[in-house]
């Protein structure tokens, strides 16, 4: 049950920092169609996850619960592939459909790069 809480916990953190930092970008970009706000969290979250991940490897400074508590709770949080999706199809559906699948490679690829870049940062740390 422990584990549960903190996984929970975590998401509760990390979805409203998702809440926070998603709609002030989207706010700042409030005359585009693009889903700026998501896009960012999901590429700051890769980034992150990169990071820590690239840090933690082989070490011992981050036990099972704090990776329960960080990586699938804050982080499971604050990235959303179900938003990602929902606003895509909503851009093809609107007739956006390039914005649409610039959507979905600016997911992929950004998001790819920040994971590996997060992992080159991790190296600078070691």
């Amino acid at each position: 049950m422990i584990n549960v809480l903190l996984v929970g916990s975590g998401g509760f953190i990390g979805s409203a920092l998702r809440y926070l930092i998603g709609s002030g970008i989207q706010n700042f970009f409030i005359r585009h169609r693009m889903p700026y706000g998501t896009i960012f969290v999901n590429i700051l979250g890769c980034l992150i996850i990169g990071f820590i991940g690239g840090i933690s490897d082989g070490k011992d400074w981050m036990g099972q619960k704090q990776r329960l508590f960080f990586f699938l709770g804050i982080l499971g949080g604050f990235t959303t592939f179900s938003s990602f999706g929902y606003d895509t199809v909503n851009l093809f559906r609107s007739d956006a459909g390039v914005l649409g699948f610039t959507n979905v490679i600016a997911h992929i690829i950004l998001g790819l790069g920040a994971v590996w870049a997060g992992l080159q940062l991790s190296r600078l740390v070691h």
